[in-house]
């Protein structure tokens, strides 16, 4: 049994194939919708933190596909405090056949999967955001026919979203380029990761103009996540020279489309100018999470 809790976890053959079949879903949904393929089967959703794509994308995804979704928040269970986290994944395994867990550590997906009898799903940790990476990858792959030779430029913290996109483009042949003030830099095992993912690019950088040249695609995500929110006046300060604004887009390649997982914090790390603007690709990606997802729901549940 395969679980979906990091891409490290995937060889780059498994990962194209679940791009091929997001792609192929998306069109079979357009075209007059998706073959019930996980008829009569459950998702268990467990959610620590709030959530907007990822609760709608996998709820929609399994009613598109057959299936039907439980949403079990922080007051249903209390994951490892009101019960511990070996005996949820034990209950919920012997009444639903797939389990999606949005949390807070790592460890904690970590253990539901050890535990568990059916397959796991890492809808968001605090080290890894593989789901949203996914729908990024098939973007780029929408928008630009390929993915072989691109550039990607992330501005911003070297967070769990940035440590994801790092790895699906060493799959896919897209160099990597961050740039993060002090402090907050791409840690050095993801990049070892990402290095033996595939043989590309990776650069990690303080200059956001440097990072953005030449570049086919702009990233960045939120200063502050959910869990930091004690160190918001301290990261603003930390990255008020990293925003994506036109003057920065100006400077990538003329080809260049803008992307970011939302939440955005407009006027901070991203401005509305470029987020609404023609290059940005934001709510295509957004839409993506759900194809993305249900390749993975079919891969690991039918």
């Amino acid at each position: 049994m395969k679980h979906f809790l990091d891409l490290s976890d995937w060889s780059s053959q498994e990962l194209h194939h679940l791009i091929q079949l997001a792609a192929h879903l998306k069109f079979e949904w357009k075209s007059g919708g998706n073959k019930p393929v996980l008829g009569g089967k459950t998702l268990g959703m467990i959610f620590q933190k709030p959530s907007l794509r990822t609760r709608v994308s996998f709820d929609v995804g399994m009613q598109h596909l057959g299936g039907h979704s439980i949403m079990l928040g922080p007051s249903e269970i209390g994951l490892g405090k009101r019960e511990s986290i070996a005996d949820v994944a034990r209950v919920l395994s012997s009444m639903v056949q797939g389990i999606m867990a949005r949390v807070f550590e790592h460890q904690h997906v970590l253990e539901l999967a050890k535990w568990s009898s059916v397959p796991v799903i890492n809808g968001l940790s605090d080290d890894r955001h593989p789901c949203q990476a996914m729908a990024d990858m098939l973007t780029i792959y929408e928008h630009f026919g390929h993915t072989e030779g691109l550039q990607l430029a992330y501005i911003g913290d070297g967070n769990n979203v940035a440590a994801s996109l790092a790895l699906i483009c060493a799959n896919f042949g897209v160099d990597f380029t961050i740039a993060s003030p002090e402090g907050y830099e791409l840690p050095d095992a993801t990049v070892e990761l990402a290095q033996q993912a595939g043989a590309i690019t990776i650069r990690r950088l303080r200059d956001p103009l440097e990072a953005v040249q030449g570049a086919n695609i702009l990233y960045t995500d939120t200063w502050v996540s959910m869990g930091q929110e004690e160190e918001s006046a301290e990261r603003v300060q930390a990255f008020k020279k990293y925003q994506i604004d036109t003057e920065l887009v100006a400077s990538a390649s003329p080809d260049a489309v803008v992307m970011h997982d939302l939440p955005a914090y407009r006027g901070k790390e991203i401005t509305d100018e470029v987020a609404d603007g023609p290059q940005s690709v934001i709510f295509q990606q957004a839409e993506n999470r759900l194809h993305a997802q249900k390749a993975i729901l079919v891969h690991l549940m039918s």
